[in-house]
């Protein structure tokens, strides 16, 4: 499926026809070369897509969790001022909370990392992949060209 739209890309840059004065200055095999290097940066965009969005996940989530703690212990302290007295039972539930909230968004931003390290991963052999099969079409249909 991602090997379509490169062997389009040169199958029609192949066939183009361009007016006399365009066709002396460019070369078939430039005019294929350069087709296939924008449907390889098209396929590479498509095979980023989401990575900004784990990478600024991963990034925020534990300052998340951390605004959840300072709000839950805000939530304590204030629980202890309106009663009086400075009593466990005061503290725990806000307190418990607040920690709770600094679990998620620290399962959030690991799990956000960890994805976006494997999808960076998958996308750079894909590239590697895509891009040694552009030099191979790339041969392949210009060895009509001579």
């Amino acid at each position: 499926m991602l090997y379509l739209p490169l062997a389009e890309a040169a199958w029609h840059a192949s066939e183009a026809e361009m007016p006399g004065a365009l066709l002396t200055r460019v070369e078939r095999s430039e005019r294929i070369l350069c087709a296939l290097r924008q449907a390889l940066l098209r396929s590479q965009r498509r095979l980023e897509f989401g990575q900004v969005l784990l990478a600024s996940v991963g990034a925020t989530a534990p300052f998340v969790g951390l605004l959840g703690t300072v709000w839950g212990i805000c939530h304590a302290l204030s629980s202890i001022a309106a009663s009086g007295p400075a009593m466990i039972e005061n503290v725990a539930g806000p307190v418990d909370e607040a920690l709770i909230m600094m679990a998620f968004g620290l399962v959030v931003a690991i799990s956000a990392v960890l994805a976006y390290n494997v999808l960076g991963r998958y996308v750079r052999q894909i590239s590697e992949e895509l891009d040694g099969f552009v030099h191979n079409l790339h041969a392949f249909v210009c060895g009509e060209c001579e």
